[in-house]
């Protein structure tokens, strides 16, 4: 696929400064999304800017979402002005989300009765790296289209991963999210229950650190729970979302998921409380109240 027109739904943090990257690096995009700012910075750039999914996929040899749940994605791929109605044969559905892999393979299936192909590319990373072409992707799907799609793919990452069939790239990212949100509010629970104890959390810290339990989420808990700093940069609302489709994937292949449903209850405590907006570090406050 040489010179593809890029269609770009979801100009949030992420994909923002994935719609600039692209462009930096020639692509020509169609463009829309809720961000009237990051619309209108990406049409200064040259994109063309569209009032529907239609119009957007009509227009498009590859249609991009980096969008926030599976919901918003059927919304898009299913409305009466939607992507599906307007797919051309031969043009390609790129995921960029963290999304149920059950909805991933039906849109996948409904995709290929217009002759369009899809692919699920789940990002890792900071929208910083996103700007750069520095993302994680972790992308499924047939793996001629991905063949197609990989030089776009390796304009925005660094280090693209082809994890075989459709879905897999949504399983493994949530696999990833369950392991790293669950390990972020076990730590956090524990700077908790140190400072109840009168243990002090920076000798906690120097203790678990020289040993194998050190990791770059124990520094960002140990940085909001003893120096007051949050800059995980990861939402609590986005993780209980993503722990929520992990554990409804778990559902889907009668396995049961005690773990990560302990996960779950606590992020949505923590939304129940008020502080969805942030970072998962900060459930650390959650934490010290419960053990008051």
């Amino acid at each position: 696929m040489k010179h593809p027109v890029i269609g770009f739904i979801g100009l949030g943090l992420m994909g923002g400064n994935m719609a600039e990257c692209l462009q930096d690096n020639g692509y020509d995009l169609v463009v829309m999304g809720r961000n009237k700012q990051a619309v209108a910075a990406a049409t200064a750039r040259g994109a063309k800017e569209v009032s529907s999914a239609k119009e957007l996929a009509e227009a498009s040899d590859i249609v991009m979402l980096c969008v926030t749940t599976s919901e918003v994605v059927e919304s898009l791929i299913y409305g009466d002005d939607g992507i599906l109605a307007g797919i051309r044969e031969g043009a390609i559905v790129i995921d960029f989300g963290t999304s149920i892999p059950e909805s991933t393979r039906k849109i996948g299936a409904d995709l290929a009765t217009k002759g369009a192909g899809m692919i699920d590319a789940p990002l890792g990373r900071t929208p910083a790296h996103a700007k750069d072409g520095l993302l994680n992707i972790m992308a499924s799907g047939d793996e001629n289209i991905f063949e197609e799609v990989k030089p776009v793919l390796e304009v925005l990452g660094e280090n693209v991963f082809y994890l075989g069939a459709l879905g897999a790239g949504h399983v493994t990212k949530l696999i990833n999210n369950f392991m790293g949100m669950t390990t972020v509010c076990t730590m956090s629970q524990a700077f908790a229950v140190a400072e109840r104890a009168g243990v002090d959390g920076q000798q906690l810290f120097d203790i678990m650190s020289a040993g194998p339990s050190n990791s770059p989420f124990m520094q960002f808990c140990k940085k909001y729970a003893v120096d007051g700093v949050s800059d995980l940069g990861f939402s609590i609302a986005n993780a209980s979302k993503d722990i929520g489709y992990f554990v409804e994937m778990m559902q889907h292949m009668d396995m049961r998921a005690e773990i990560a449903e302990g996960t779950a209850s606590n992020l949505r405590a923590a939304l129940d409380a008020g502080m969805g907006d942030g970072n998962v570090p900060e459930i650390f406050d959650l934490f010290l109240k419960k053990h008051a």
